[in-house]
């Protein structure tokens, strides 16, 4: 039998870069996905909830699951990419599932699929499914890796969709505008469902396309919302508006800041006490269970902060929409005599647009090259931060160069930042011990 490394070389090197036509474009449909889920016979019997959007819905499911499990419910979550195992995108009651769990589900969709051709992230979705239906889970918790339409995750109708947020991504496949990227984000609401949205104003081809199919649209600042008090605490407020399914209203007090670190953490925790309201009659979930599950939750490399000095900052994202985010929480943290930052993207992300919104932040740039076919040589990097007008550059041969160099010179008040993309930040905490 094979390894779960001998599945992933498989996997890696028989459906790179997905199914393509003769063209080689992507084929993005459900159709070949869903036959092979039908052909396993994957039907959930637990409530499912769904989660797309740009950015924060990694966050918004690490909060799911750790709720949930803290509520005593057998929780599964799907997430993806990975930092350093691909057992982190495969999760029971928080904890990635062992490699045999993942090898014997994949033999199973390899004997269900005959001819069908899959990608490696639809291997990863009905492995993922079918892991937590043979575990008899009581929810799961599924987040889309790509738009949403067109996603893997959609063969699975959602009890609950939430779409966190909305902005450019990915347009080769997912359109040039805001709207486009919406409508195929709104994909995974479903007939008569609630469908929560933690972004304010929603697109209005989300808001339209929710009304065309009858989906119960909840907002965040109509239907839901959250407020931040003194002494370190927040409320969450329930009060829905417009639905047919939900009425009256209820105010979660005095409830803990997040673990996660960032002001915009508390958009995506009271997205998902929305969910959980949505849910509750089916899965009730008590106080003392969300503020544990607030003050436990762990998703690393969303603007996580490392122990010790100097301050040193790991983070993801990859996009405009999360450089924003980013710049708001740098701005938040306490002054720092040199600020450092240890970078690189991906060829076909918007380097231009996050450095534009995060170059005052940084009075140095340490840049390498990723290893792999869309990294940008340091040459590259540098080449493109003069043209956003950054010009303290430095090269490495690799990432983990660039963030040695770092710690080398950082003296006690200064500040590190790890960041523009997942495998940036994978380089980095490769290096760390093992219990950061």
């Amino acid at each position: 039998m094979k390894t779960l490394q001998d599945w992933l070389g498989h996997l890696e090197n028989a459906y790179t870069g997905g199914v393509a036509h003769s063209n080689g474009v992507i084929d993005m449909g459900l159709e070949r996905v869903g036959a092979v889920k039908e052909k396993m016979g994957l039907k959930p019997a637990c409530p499912v909830v769904v989660v797309a959007g740009t950015n924060g819905k990694g966050s918004v499911c690490a909060f799911l699951a750790r709720i949930y499990t803290e509520a005593g419910f057998k929780t599964g979550v799907l997430t993806s990419p990975h930092i350093l195992r691909y057992n982190e995108r495969i999760r029971i009651d928080t904890r990635p599932v062992a490699d045999e769990a993942i090898t014997a589900a994949f033999e199973r969709i390899e004997a269900a699929r005959g001819d069908i051709p899959l990608t490696y992230f639809e291997f990863n979705t009905l492995a993922a499914v079918d892991i937590f239906c043979r575990e008899q889970v009581e929810v799961m918790i599924l987040e889309v890796g790509l738009g949403g339409r067109l996603d893997a995750v959609n063969v699975f109708d959602a009890d609950v969709a939430a779409v966190t947020s909305v902005d450019l991504d990915h347009q080769v496949f997912l359109g040039d505008t805001v709207e486009q990227v919406a409508f195929e984000k709104a994909g995974v609401f479903r007939t008569g469902k609630p469908a929560v949205c933690a972004q304010h104003p929603p697109p209005e081809s989300l808001r339209r396309h929710a009304e065309d199919i009858g989906a119960d649209l909840l907002l965040v600042g109509r239907d839901y919302g959250f407020s931040r008090l003194e002494q370190q605490q927040w409320s969450f407020h329930w009060h829905p508006q417009q639905s047919t399914w939900f009425s009256g209203s209820r105010n979660r007090n005095a409830l803990p800041l997040p673990a996660l670190r960032g002001a915009y953490q508390l958009n995506n925790a009271a997205c998902a006490l929305a969910v959980l309201e949505c849910l509750n009659s089916r899965l009730p979930v008590d106080i003392g269970a969300i503020k544990r599950g607030l003050l436990t939750v762990v998703n690393p490399g969303r603007f996580q902060v490392l122990p010790g000095r100097p301050l040193t900052i790991l983070d993801v994202g990859h996009n405009p929409h999360a450089a924003r985010a980013m710049r708001q929480s740098l701005m938040a943290l306490p002054f720092a005599e040199k600020r450092l930052a240890v970078f690189s993207m991906l060829a076909d992300k918007d380097l231009a647009g996050v450095v534009s919104l995060l170059k005052d932040q940084f009075d140095e740039w340490l840049v390498a090259p990723l290893a792999m076919p869309r990294g940008l040589s340091a040459e590259a990097l540098q080449e493109r931060l003069a043209a956003a007008g950054v010009e303290n550059v430095r090269r490495f041969p690799d990432v983990a160069s660039a963030y040695r160099a770092a710690l080398s010179e950082a003296g006690e008040n200064d500040r590190i930042a790890a960041f523009g993309s997942f495998h940036t930040v994978a380089e980095i905490m490769a290096l760390l011990p093992p219990q950061e």
